[in-house]
């Protein structure tokens, strides 16, 4: 199963709207065959894997597959028609499907034809891995990251005529490929004012670009800005007068899975205190700056018990900073 996520991984941010999945075939304890779904409208992964093996599937293969294989017809024939008629009679599930329309129907119909089913395993690193399509499919909301370069004093920026960057290069190039799994970049219209971003993946082989979104009261933004005049204007969307939680709805709507807020401190502090953010990913600087903008400006907690408590915490080092990723912790009512 653990091959098979690789192989799923492979394919993190060209599949949307669709999941990543991965899948492997197994005979006498050797992988001989392996694939993963490309983007949408492409085989899926258990297709994959068995038409790369290009030999009749014996009896006591395994096929390992990251997620519930389909059973209904979408832009592509159902999995389920393609093990049963590939002779596959053993199959190992990660985790199960938690689209309505597919949901258990393709275990039950693989038993249902005598095929021995092993579900469950490895479920929580398989639905990890699918967390932004898993929340959209079901509440049609896309799944927020909140991202940003602070420093140890919790500013975006330095003092006025300081260089702009908070993080090093080092930083920079692996918040690339976070943009890189995405389906949309957020950001106010003081954060184009001010730093005239693009908002591009840059130094990812092969992504996608994702959609750019502008939030603005005023409705007044350069129209000089890279975001209005580079090759990928098509990809930027203003949202004019509208709150955080009716833009991330109607970008839902659009297909959009995952929505990566980079700043500035106004719209993070906007989805903080609205509860709109599912994960924070931050990098810290070894610098502190004083800077005028400060990271998550909003109206604050009222009280320590109000706060946003973080769960699963992980660290990392990257070059002189620290990669923080952690998610809010859901707390059962009394």
């Amino acid at each position: 199963m653990r091959a098979a996520l690789k192989e799923a991984e492979k394919a993190q941010g060209q599949t949307s709207p669709n999941p990543a999945v991965g899948a492997v075939l197994v005979i006498h304890n050797r992988i001989v065959a392996k694939g993963h779904h490309r983007g949408a409208g492409r085989e899926h992964a258990e297709i994959e894997c068995l038409r790369s093996f290009d030999a009749p599937v014996p009896a006591r293969a395994t096929l390992y597959v990251t997620l519930e294989p389909c059973s209904t017809v979408g832009l592509t024939a159902p999995c389920t028609d393609a093990i049963l008629k590939a002779g596959v009679r053993k199959v190992v599930v990660g985790a199960i499907d938690v689209n309505p329309r597919h949901s258990g129907k393709g275990i039950v119909q693989l038993r249902n034809a005598g095929v021995k089913i092993r579900e469950g395993i490895l479920a929580r690193e398989c639905a990890r891995l699918n967390e932004a399509f898993n929340k959209w499919i079901v509440t049609q909301r896309p799944f927020v990251i909140a991202k940003c370069g602070m420093s140890l004093d919790g500013r975006l920026t330095r003092p006025p005529g300081e260089p702009r960057w908070i993080t090093d290069v080092s930083a920079r190039r692996h918040a690339q490929g976070l943009r890189a799994r995405v389906d949309a970049i957020l950001v106010g219209a003081e954060t184009v004012r001010a730093d005239n971003p693009r908002l591009t993946v840059r130094g990812v082989q092969g992504a996608r670009q994702p959609w750019r979104v502008v939030l603005t009261r005023s409705g007044s933004l350069p129209r000089r800005a890279r975001l209005f005049c580079d090759r990928l204007t098509a990809r930027t969307l203003v949202y004019r007068r509208k709150s955080l939680a009716s833009v991330l709805k109607d970008l839902g709507k659009k297909n959009v899975t995952s929505v990566l807020i980079e700043g500035g401190g106004d719209v993070l502090g906007q989805a903080l205190d609205a509860r709109l953010i599912d994960k924070v990913q931050l990098y810290l600087g070894p610098i502190l700056t004083g800077g005028p903008i400060i990271a998550f400006s909003g109206r604050g907690a009222e009280a320590t018990v109000n706060a946003m408590r973080l769960d699963r915490v992980s660290y990392k080092r990257i070059g002189q900073n620290v990669r923080i990723t952690a998610y809010p912790k859901i707390v059962a009512p009394e």
